[in-house]
């Protein structure tokens, strides 16, 4: 096990074990510009570690969730999608378009100069309006891709 990980120290640090199970399924996610289910990861560990059952991954990815190293998102396609934190990822801040008739997700992160200075204005408005100190956003756009629209 590589206990160097940034995610590792972050869990041993709030008490919890280095498993060889969270590893791999933090390897998985780590190795994947996808946004994978747990059956998707279940079925992408069961090769190397059949031992592994799908109930573990799903109490491992709430673990990781509430740990604040894997990002749970409900796309609407009946099974939540999971993904490493920006903190814990390779990915950078992003957003989603997410086609809701084939399923397709898109991130983007190429974000225009407009668009980031209304987020800033809009995260200092409604935090000092709510009095609340907010620490990141999830945007996810839902509509048609370009591939269904000429279908």
């Amino acid at each position: 096990m590589r206990h160097g990980h940034k995610w590792g120290n972050k869990l041993r640090g709030c008490g919890f074990r280095l498993t060889i199970g969270r590893e791999a399924i933090v390897d998985i996610l780590s190795h994947t510009n996808s946004h994978m289910s747990a059956e998707d990861i279940f079925f992408a560990l069961h090769a190397d570690s059949p031992n592994i059952g799908l109930t573990t991954v799903y109490r491992t990815l709430e673990l990781l969730e509430k740990n604040g190293i894997v990002s749970k998102y409900e796309f609407g396609h009946g099974r939540a999608k999971f993904e490493l934190t920006e903190a814990y990822g390779n990915k950078p801040h992003h957003h989603h378009l997410i086609c809701r008739k084939c399923g397709t997700i898109i991130d983007y992160s190429d974000f225009m100069e407009d668009e980031l200075a209304y987020l800033k204005k809009t995260e200092a408005g409604l935090g000092k309006k709510y009095k609340f100190t907010i620490h990141q956003h999830s945007i996810s756009f839902f509509g048609i891709c370009e591939k269904c629209g000429a279908s």
